[in-house]
């Protein structure tokens, strides 16, 4: 299957199939200015490859990423979803959509793999997370990934005035 031919249900297909991690004590490694982890992914029936990623910016608290990379069987590789954080905007091109700064949760889509852009560069807002390890809650959550301890992150609080602590 070429990246070309990847559907919506494909996709969906993919994110849905049950799928574990086989190397849970990946180890963090110095990649630039960010830190990164790299998981090994099999689906149970062992007919996919994937890459569950973490990337944390040394710079910037809000700038983390965690993602799942699918290895197509053609060498293709396709990001499936990608769960961002929020230190910077990001624009939905084919809706003409401005995401502020805030996190958001890329996915994905048979429409701009068909419009050549990149395949995951769609992307919703999202309050499920606000925090690396609570991304990565997520998207193992949302991808049916086991075989990895995660943890969401915690109630927001909120001050006397209504605003975030």
């Amino acid at each position: 299957m070429g990246l070309e031919t990847l559907t919506e249900e494909k996709i969906a297909e993919l994110l849905g199939s049950p799928k574990r991690v086989v190397n849970p004590q990946a180890r963090e490694r110095q990649d630039g200015k960010h830190l990164r982890r790299d998981y090994r992914v099999v689906s149970v029936d062992g007919n996919h490859l994937f890459s569950l990623f973490t990337r944390q910016s040394t710079k910037i608290a809000d700038g983390f990423s965690a993602g799942l990379l699918w290895h197509a069987k053609t060498g293709e590789e396709v990001i499936l979803m990608r769960c961002n954080g929020n230190d910077h905007p990001h624009p939905n091109k084919l809706e003409r959509e401005h995401i502020a700064f805030c996190c958001h949760v890329h996915m994905a889509t048979e429409r701009y793999i068909q419009a050549n852009l990149k395949t995951e560069a769609y992307a919703q807002e999202t309050g499920a997370y606000r925090t690396l390890s609570g991304a990565l809650h997520h998207l193992v959550e949302q991808a049916h990934i086991e075989g990895l301890k995660t943890e969401p992150d915690g109630p927001q609080q909120t001050g006397l005035f209504g605003g975030e602590t």
